[in-house]
């Protein structure tokens, strides 16, 4: 057989690329090179993009594009991945998760919820981190104050919300607007508090914030919102800036598909497998918040996607297996929006 065979050259790029990334493919001459699936992930430079390239880099080595979108966060995700049939996959917070299933539960929304969203894996834990001009001494302190949270279709628009919600906190004005945004506000005055939810330590907040600014984190410690969430603990010295332990919650971010992409059951499970068989990889050589994966945790109120599970399933078996942003009148951000209140 020539070497000028298509078949055979796309077989050797298969096999050079599971040589570089040793273990994660296995069988390549049998895998479908053309497959093709679509991420949407989160800003770019943020945590959730730069684990979308990890990903893409691990599937390329299995013998699948795939393609990463930016997007606002989790509630872009959660609406892409339902409405949009050219996006397979998203990144999405487990508390925008939680929220979906309890909206789905009040409103005739039934796109929303379990009727559409399948969990693939939980992936890293991310930190809310709340962040006040000295003075203030813990969340429930932002009442009456001006805080930033985001912008609408972020994952930490949402949570933001529903802590507020839990705590019975009432800001006087909340701005959505991005973290470099709220960090300027706040250090100008113009607002008192943001609230940014991502997994310690963020590079930006060791950068572009100094103890010449005056800026404390706060702890969130209301027993309401600890029996949503759970506990986490930011190790002093994490930021130059914050010399002491602090308390707060913290948030899966969950790896999700949709049940309308049955279509596409194989190359998912297929994607998964190779999730799981590159985990050494990811740790090693991808973002650090890969050495917080744990695949078999149980996310509460979700169970993994049938396709992925009974693949996972079926590979332990077989030795020889390888390895968009929501506008204000879309009606699955208007419903979430409403049930956390306006404005």
């Amino acid at each position: 057989m020539s070497l000028r065979s298509g078949t055979v050259v796309q077989t050797l790029k298969l096999v050079a690329r599971c040589a570089i990334l040793v273990g994660l493919c296995t069988n390549a001459a049998a895998i479908d090179v053309t497959a093709e699936l679509a991420l949407i992930a989160g800003g770019e430079g943020g945590t959730y993009y730069n684990v979308g390239q990890d990903l893409k880099k691990l599937a390329s080595a299995g013998g699948i594009n795939l393609t990463v979108y930016t997007s606002n966060g989790s509630m872009d995700n959660v609406v892409a991945v339902i409405q949009k049939p050219t996006i397979h996959l998203g990144i999405v917070q487990s508390d925008v998760l939680s929220l979906v299933n309890d909206v789905s539960a009040r409103t005739p929304l039934r796109q929303l919820g379990n009727n559409s969203l399948r969990v693939v894996f939980p992936l890293h834990t991310e930190e809310v981190h709340v962040i006040g001009r000295r003075g203030l001494r813990d969340f429930v302190d932002l009442n009456d104050r001006r805080v930033a949270i985001g912008p609408e279709g972020s994952g930490m628009h949402l949570t933001a919300r529903n802590l507020f919600n839990l705590a019975a906190v009432r800001p006087r004005e909340i701005l959505s607007v991005g973290i470099v945004e709220a960090l300027n506000q706040l250090r100008t005055g113009r607002v008192d508090a943001l609230v940014y939810v991502a997994g310690s330590p963020i590079a930006l907040l060791r950068e572009r914030i100094a103890a010449a600014d005056g800026l404390v984190l706060l702890p969130v410690s209301d027993q309401r919102v600890l029996e949503a969430y759970d506990m986490v603990e930011i190790p002093g010295g994490t930021y130059p800036w914050q010399a002491t332990p602090v308390k707060t919650v913290l948030v899966k971010a969950v790896l999700v598909t949709s049940h309308r992409d049955g279509g596409n059951c194989e190359t998912i499970a297929r994607f998964a497998q190779q999730i799981v068989n590159g985990m050494p990889w990811l740790r090693q050589h991808g973002h650090p918040k890969w050495n917080t994966v744990d695949l078999n945790y149980r996310l509460k109120g979700w169970e993994q996607y049938d396709c992925v599970s009974s693949y996972l399933a079926r590979s332990r078996n077989d030795a020889s297996m390888p390895a968009a942003s929501p506008d204000d009148h879309n009606p699955i951000f208007e419903a979430i929006r409403d049930f956390l209140g306006r404005d």
